[in-house]
């Protein structure tokens, strides 16, 4: 059979596909009956136009390793063609529009039996399409063992090409598969975000609650800082002022005991190293919480109102130690904002300059000087410090002779005894008592109580006032009244003991401060665990028994 008869037969079989063996065996029979070299086969088998599946002759195919055209000079027998046919190359392009199914099923023929050098990095070039004549083709030159390989193993070929294509498909990223829920099953928002995994959301809400409760945390601060909320202080030439000793307010007795045994300088370095130390609570501290809830209370009913309790710190502390009275004060919401420290220096000075209504501290000598100055004063002494005080009420209790009033009475009874003394207070009946020490407090205290009184809050008034005398009431007790009444003043209550104890009396009342001028009661009083303040004025003081 001649060569034009079997490409004759190809044609008219256009499904049938060109597999390397089958040409090879062709060959070997034609050579052997025509005796026609294999050389001018493989010349002739070159000018076989490839075929896709479908029979029809591909056209533009490029090498894909040459990077250039790989058709050969065309022979005699086709230079009457207009346009240039290109052979197909050594191996397949990747980039042609076959499929990789048809890559694997159909490999081409090697060209010539050489197979393509590797692919170089380099972009191949666009080739133009000239004619025939206008262009000399040059073939690549390839490797021979490379060419063997391909020729005796084609298989091989077309598995590595199938590895590939599947390389480059399993080298696709892969995107993550989440399961799905039906649309019949219900799930809560919780169950959806934990099945669904949403980290990111869980972060935003994990720092969105810390924010807020940073914010929280911060505003709840701010409002517990003293100076956010704390109301304007009074004008001094308007307020009721009442100074307090350190002592007084804060139970300073071992701090004291340092100072007397080892000296200033130890007691400065003990104050220094115990700065951030609250202090705890001394004799005149639940007075002063009792003062600024009247105050409050009076802001409530009056905006504007400056008849205020303004509490002043004196003490002959020096400016070092300040740090440690300030923070107890703030530690406790005290409002006290003015401070005098003297440094040593006895501070009842700079009680007139501070306009003071009343003095109380708990050294007596200082008391006796601001006495002696006309300057309502008295020593405290300490309570009981588990019994309960009323919180919403200001309870102050006083004694009638040399507090109150004068020690004209007092002087008689000490001198001359009971008998002259009521037959004194008998005659003179009518005639008011002198003013004592602490009448100009007491009046404070009515001028307030008036202000709620006109609010119609004589029931739920703040201030209550007692009067607690061993006067009798029969003998000596009408004079007292009606000084009172001559004064303009009210006293909520009176009690006449007549010569009885006051201590349990007195722990019936729970007042904040228990005013009297003898010691005898200040210590019965003590024993009930009522706090007291000595009131160092009048004949009395002679009788210390």
């Amino acid at each position: 059979m001649s060569q034009t008869s079997l490409k004759q037969k190809k044609k008219n079989e256009p499904g049938t596909r060109y597999s390397k063996e089958s040409l090879d065996s062709e060959k070997r029979r034609e050579s052997e009956k025509s005796g026609v070299r294999l050389s001018t086969q493989e010349s002739q088998e070159l000018s076989i136009p490839k075929s896709n599946s479908r029979g029809q002759l591909g056209r533009n195919q490029w090498s894909r390793t040459s990077g250039i055209s790989s058709t050969r000079p065309p022979e005699e027998s086709r230079s009457r063609n207009s346009t240039l046919k290109h052979p197909p190359s050594s191996t397949t392009s990747r980039t042609s529009s076959a499929s990789p199914s048809q890559h694997e099923e159909s490999p081409p023929p090697p060209q010539s039996g050489q197979p393509s050098p590797p692919v170089p990095n380099t972009p191949a070039p666009t080739p133009a399409v000239t004619s025939v004549n206008s262009l000399s083709f040059t073939p690549p030159d390839f490797e021979p063992s490379r060419r063997g390989k391909l020729r005796d193993s084609p298989d091989a070929w077309a598995q590595s090409i199938g590895r590939e294509v599947r390389e480059s498909r399993d080298s696709r990223p892969q995107t993550q598969e989440y399961p799905v829920t039906p649309p019949t099953e219900w799930r809560s928002y919780a169950q959806r975000r934990a099945l669904y995994g949403s980290n990111q959301e869980d972060q935003e809400d994990e720092e969105k609650e810390n924010e807020e409760a940073y914010w929280a945390s911060v505003k709840k601060l701010y409002e517990k800082i003293p100076s956010c909320a704390r109301p304007r202080p009074p004008k001094p030439k308007h307020a009721i002022t009442v100074a307090v000793s350190s002592r007084a307010l804060f139970n300073m007795v071992d701090d004291r005991r340092i100072y007397e045994e080892e000296g200033l300088e130890k007691y400065m370095e003990y104050q220094l190293a115990n700065e951030n130390v609250v202090l705890t609570p001394g004799p005149a501290f639940r007075f002063v919480k009792a003062l600024q809830h009247v105050n409050a209370r009076l802001r409530e009913l009056y905006p504007d109102e400056q008849d205020l309790f303004d509490i002043v710190l004196m003490t002959n502390n020096h400016a070092q130690v300040g740090v440690r009275l300030i923070n107890s004060v703030n530690h406790y919401g005290l409002l006290i904002d003015r401070f005098c420290l003297t440094g040593g220096k006895s501070p009842i000075g700079y009680l007139k300059a501070y306009l003071t209504n009343l003095y109380l501290s708990a050294d007596s000598e200082k008391v006796q000087e601001a006495i002696q100055e006309g300057i309502a004063s008295a020593t405290m002494f300490d309570g009981a410090r588990d019994m309960a005080y009323c919180d919403t009420q200001l309870r102050v209790a006083f004694d009638g002779d040399a507090v109150l009033f004068s020690d004209e009475s007092e002087h008689i009874a000490k001198e001359h005894g009971l008998d002259k003394f009521f037959q004194h207070e008998t005659m003179f009946e009518n005639k008011p008592l002198a003013q004592g020490p602490l009448k100009g407090f007491l009046e404070d205290l009515g001028r307030l109580q008036k202000k709620f009184y006109a609010k119609d809050e004589r029931l739920l008034c703040p201030i209550r006032t007692y009067l607690v005398t061993a006067r009798s009431a029969a003998s000596s007790g009408a004079r007292v009244l009606k000084t009172l009444r001559r004064w303009g003043l009210e006293i909520d209550e009176a009690l006449f003991l007549a010569g009885a104890p006051k201590g349990p009396i007195l722990v019936k009342i729970r007042p904040h401060i228990f005013f009297d001028d003898q010691m005898f009661h200040i210590e019965g009083a003590q024993k009930f665990g009522t706090i007291t303040a000595h009131v160092p004025y009048g004949v009395s003081q002679k009788y210390k028994t």
